[in-house]
């Protein structure tokens, strides 16, 4: 977490402007106006909070709605007069009803891929008795493949029936063996992003 001492908050009369940003999909929700009590209110309750321009007041995000926003972290720009605040919100920011103040759709743009492949790592790197993903590592390369075959074998035979959960648990189960084939031949998935933009080429 931030310095508070660090902000310069002398240059606005006081304020600094606040992108928030999902810290999961890194989409940017709103923005926003704080002070250094509405900085300090924000890490004590962990739910953001600035300074109301119209009403000349702390205003929590939500406090009527209900649709806050949980602070995950806060850093400081170089000029260390604007604050990017990572946060995971619940329900939508806008007071519109919309996901973002711009009325776009706050999707996680596969995102979730690349901390699920970190986690695979983790279990390469640092094995455990209790990790299905570090077995399957612990048994070869080989074993690796035939589970991705045997998956994708799996997802044909779903994608001929009307089962969408069914489909969709096949092929999540397909993508999660990829990726450990992937990390067991040293390579990650932006190496195959890579390769796809460049054939879009």
């Amino acid at each position: 977490m931030i310095d508070i001492n660090k902000i310069d908050f002398n240059k606005s009369n006081g304020l600094v402007p606040a992108i928030i940003q999902d810290a999961k999909t890194n989409n940017v929700l709103m923005l926003g106006y704080m002070n250094k009590e509405a900085v300090e209110r924000t890490i004590d309750t962990k739910l953001v909070t600035f300074w109301s321009r119209s009403k000349e007041r702390l205003w929590q995000k939500g406090e009527a709605s209900g649709n806050t926003l949980n602070l995950e972290d806060i850093s400081l720009d170089c000029d260390n007069d604007t604050l990017l605040v990572k946060v995971k919100p619940n329900g939508p920011t806008c007071h519109t009803g919309d996901d973002t103040c711009w009325g776009s759709e706050n999707l996680s743009n596969g995102l979730f891929l690349n901390e699920l492949e970190n986690v695979i790592k983790s279990r390469k790197e640092n094995p455990s008795d209790l990790s299905y993903t570090s077995s399957l590592f612990a048994k070869g390369i080989n074993k690796v493949a035939q589970k991705v075959g045997e998956e994708a074998v799996e997802l044909v035979i779903e994608a001929k029936d009307d089962d969408k959960d069914l489909f969709l648990n096949e092929a999540a189960d397909l993508m999660y063996h990829f990726l450990i084939l992937l990390v067991a031949k040293g390579f990650s998935l932006n190496d195959v992003v890579a390769v796809l933009e460049k054939r879009s080429k």
